[in-house]
């Protein structure tokens, strides 16, 4: 039987150092090198080798800029621009679509974004403008187009019987003429009123005409307490040009001394010797009648007349006695 050698009798054992990796000898002078070459100072290499993570102003760097976002937004402001001048509207409208279209193919490039957003926006924005000055403009040319000039001659008694007796009465004179046709300073019953097609005379008013207008037909209605019936007398003429002749359609309201006015429309009453304005005139003809309206009784002869020689001529106002 075999048995463990005694203390006395184990051979002796030498503390052997572990082996180390084999020391090269570096150059003097020769930068030392770590111990991983993919490793350097807590930095890993990259493709590039530069052994450096890449910081936010280098993939700024890389991004690099949006030529497409920038050329739209140039298109932008210049359509923009063009949109707001009434005269060059339409290289406005020329420009701002093409800016839209740039900028959204903008967004599908690299590079920044900036310009690509800000040459949609001006494009929209634009386009809007470029619409609402459109219709400024219309509107403005068909009130130019359309709108006659209103002009009106005097009596010939009261032009007669004018006398001027120096000049400061004549400056006076010229004052209120011009300020003649107001509601503050109306014309007077007999005064022709002109437009481009038609010449409209006042030739009398009678302020209670609730007898005759109630006598002209039996389905003529009562007026309301507290109001009568006016009635204002008529002539026009046609001075324009239509082939196939033109029908009168004058328009005369009475404003009350509140500033209410009475058209006669709601009231749906005869007068006496109604005027005809359905009836087809030729240029030099001429028609007359009368138009009836209720208005309030109370101070009925504080109120004037705002009248119209045709449904597109300004308004003017005349005097009710």
């Amino acid at each position: 039987m075999s048995q463990n050698p005694s203390p006395e009798n184990r051979p002796q054992q030498h503390n052997v150092p572990p082996q180390q990796p084999p020391q090269y000898a570096q150059p003097s002078g020769a930068a030392s090198e770590p111990a991983y070459p993919h490793q350097q100072g807590g930095s890993y290499a990259y493709g590039n080798g530069s052994g450096q993570v890449p910081g936010p102003e280098q993939n700024k760097q890389k991004r690099g800029k949006n030529v497409m976002g920038i050329i739209a937004f140039v298109v932008a402001v210049v359509g923009f621009i063009f949109a707001c001048v009434p005269g060059a509207l339409i290289v406005g409208w020329i420009l701002l679509p093409i800016a839209f279209l740039l900028s959204i193919i903008s967004f599908f490039l690299k590079g920044k974004k900036g310009f690509s957003i800000a040459a949609l926006i001006i494009s929209v924005v634009g386009t809007i403008v470029g619409i609402l000055v459109f219709f400024f403009v219309v509107a403005a040319s068909f009130d130019e187009a359309f709108s006659d000039d209103v002009s009106a001659d005097a009596p010939a008694q009261e032009a007669d019987s004018a006398v001027v007796e120096d000049g400061e009465d004549s400056a006076e004179e010229a004052d209120d003429a011009a300020e003649e046709g107001t509601r503050e300073n109306p014309y007077a019953i007999g005064t022709k009123i002109s437009s481009d097609e038609w010449d409209m005379t006042i030739t009398g008013v009678t302020l209670d005409a609730t007898d005759e207008v109630l006598a002209e037909n039996e389905f003529n209605e009562d007026p309301e307490s507290g109001n009568q019936y006016m009635v204002v007398d008529v002539e026009l003429t046609y001075k324009g040009d239509e082939p196939g002749g033109a029908m009168p359609m004058s328009t005369v309201e009475y404003v009350s001394a509140g500033g209410n006015t009475f058209d006669g429309l709601d009231d749906m009453v005869v007068a006496p010797n109604e005027l005809d304005q359905l009836e087809n005139l030729y240029n030099g003809a001429s028609t007359s009648g009368s138009v009836a309206i209720q208005i309030p009784t109370e101070d009925a002869e504080s109120g004037v007349l705002a009248v119209s020689p045709d449904m597109l001529a300004d308004k003017v106002f005349v005097a009710v006695k």
